[in-house]
């Protein structure tokens, strides 16, 4: 792999990363990423637990580009009304609610 290829690799990613930085609910799970880390470092819980905290929240940074991606490719197709748009919209948005799910779950575990 040559070092000019990685480098353009980088830059799409910062690109990707400037065009998530717009969506409301990617800013917000940011924010509330920025805010648990703190939390995650004072909580009195083992390193491992700490970890699967920091991970269930990266992991929805994830899905919610995921589901951008998704998003922007079904309104590039077209704009107009179809069925299977909004079937495909629907399931990227229901798996960002079973990310937040999976992650309310486990800080009630680790904070109980």
């Amino acid at each position: 792999m040559n070092i000019q290829r990685l480098f353009r690799a980088a830059k799409n990613s910062v690109d990707g990363l400037k065009v998530l930085w717009v969506e409301e609910a990617f800013r917000l799970e940011v924010i509330i990423l920025l805010i648990a880390l703190p939390v995650i470092f004072f909580l009195p819980v083992t390193g491992s637990l700490k970890l699967l905290l920091l991970l269930l929240l990266i992991l929805l940074l994830v899905v919610e580009a995921i589901n951008s991606a998704i998003e922007a490719i079904i309104d590039r197709i077209s704009l107009d009304y179809h069925p299977q748009s909004r079937k495909a919209k629907d399931i990227g948005s229901a798996a960002v609610l079973l990310v937040l799910i999976m992650n309310v779950i486990a800080w009630i575990y680790v904070i109980c």
